[in-house]
């Protein structure tokens, strides 16, 4: 008797101890995820300085893209002082191969927000003069994307990972996959899932519900380990708006197990590529590339680990290249302006 009744309390015990400990790991991740988000408010950390969400509100970005000539510059600086503007960062390129001038330009005007609009219209004319592809974008105006995944979780922890944080200044609007595994995970963020199965039968059935999903106000999609083939219909919702990323052992070794070829011939150098998707698989205009260093001493194991980490850091600077309006395409190459 003395047993069951040691043994019961003891059972009580653990019940209340893990709900304790269950009521204590939610309220300390609420207690962070609200001092992110008042920390948030106050200041974000972007390119090695602490940057004031009220100067953020201030900010505006400015891409160009015109065959180079004499007066672009000029023209654009004296367009951006008439309109009491202070340049913060700027970064051009200028393509000798097509002669193409590639520029951003970063800039502060009080109530930009109220200004963008007449800001674009004034802009036509020098845009005419040099013939000029250009675009302004609000700095704090949060770029509303979609993750699709399928069973490898490292890239879309990642994303979440910066997301929460308040490194990924975006809005994820949604997490669609082909298998539900990651579904809990994405929940407990508050993110909407949606597991959508595919089968070759009815692929084109699921692309037209992940497009009706998606709807019109998504800016663009990132395949964190999504592995699924998209059709040109998908693609041609998102011209250069689609962010997928693989390993590098492409086209050495292709198919199943890559890694384990990659052991077998004993590579020295790990790597990933991020680039836009386009209609030929993995061809796309590439985005960030990074490498880690391996020796045989690695196992099988050893190398998915290290390519697994080298996928998320590369997916996420693209992802994060992508969202501060740096990227510029031109053909099938990018112009990354950092």
């Amino acid at each position: 008797m003395y047993d069951d009744n040691v043994e019961s309390v003891t059972k009580t015990g653990r019940q209340i101890l893990s709900k304790l400990s269950l009521r204590s790991v939610k309220l300390c991740r609420i207690l962070v995820c609200l001092s992110y988000f008042f920390l948030s408010r106050v200041e974000v950390y972007r390119g090695g300085e602490y940057l004031l969400l009220r100067e953020r509100d201030s900010r505006c970005r400015l891409r160009v893209i015109c065959k180079d000539q004499p007066g672009i510059i000029k023209s654009v600086s004296e367009f951006l002082f008439l309109h009491d503007a202070n340049i913060v960062e700027s970064n051009q390129y200028t393509s000798e191969d097509d002669n193409l001038f590639f520029m951003r330009i970063e800039f502060e005007i009080p109530s930009v927000g109220s200004l963008i609009y007449r800001l674009r219209s004034e802009f036509a004319e020098i845009a005419d003069r040099f013939v000029m592809d250009y675009h302004f974008e609000l700095s704090n105006r949060r770029k509303q994307l979609v993750i699709f995944v399928s069973r490898e979780e490292h890239c879309l922890r990642e994303l979440l990972w910066q997301w929460e944080i308040g490194h990924l200044h975006a809005d994820i609007r949604m997490v669609i996959s082909n298998h539900d595994d990651a579904r809990f995970l994405v929940e407990s963020l508050g993110i909407p899932f949606h597991y959508l199965p595919v089968r070759p039968d009815t692929k084109a059935i699921i692309e037209e519900k992940q497009l009706n999903l998606i709807g019109k106000q998504v800016d663009f999609i990132v395949l964190a380990r999504y592995m699924q083939i998209l059709s040109p219909h998908f693609l041609a919702a998102f011209p250069n708006r689609i962010i997928n990323i693989h390993h590098s052992f492409l086209p050495a070794f292709v198919g199943c197990n890559p890694y384990e070829q990659a052991y077998h011939r004993g590579v020295k150098l790990i790597g990933a590529t991020a680039h836009y998707v386009t209609e030929e698989l993995d061809e796309g205009p590439i985005i960030e590339q990074q490498v880690l260093r391996v020796s045989h001493r690695d196992s099988v194991n050893d190398l998915k680990r290290i390519g697994q980490n080298v996928e998320r850091s590369t997916l996420f600077q693209a992802v994060k290249w992508h969202v501060e309006d740096r990227i510029l395409v031109h053909r099938n190459k990018t112009i990354v302006l950092v």
